[in-house]
């Protein structure tokens, strides 16, 4: 296994201003940086993301009301567009909503 020389004289260039500085009196940023101790900023809260809570939406094992499903047709009449002339075919519309009671008192 290899090792590395002590250095207590050796000196670095830091990353951000490119002065000379004591490598044992250099830090390393959290971005991977090697700055002299006056330049070392530590990392800002806001740039580590905040952990949310996931709010459950889905349902298991959903089962639909089938009670309630309408069918509706709806046809629309037809021009001729070359004469815009009324085609012989009426408008139709059909729908179904449900039973409605009148009471009159």
């Amino acid at each position: 296994m290899s090792k590395f020389a002590v250095g207590k004289d050796a000196y670095g260039i830091s990353d951000r201003s490119g002065f000379r500085y004591r490598l044992r009196d250099m830090r390393k940023e959290w971005n991977g940086l090697l700055v002299g101790k006056d330049e070392w900023e530590e990392k800002h809260p806001q740039i580590q993301p905040v952990r949310r809570a996931i709010d459950a939406e889905a349902l298991r094992d959903p089962r639909p009301d089938t009670n309630n499903i309408i069918s509706v047709t709806v046809s629309f009449p037809i021009f001729n567009l070359t004469t815009l002339l009324y085609q012989s075919r009426a408008p139709q519309a059909q729908g179904v909503v449900g039973t409605v009671t009148v009471s009159v008192s």
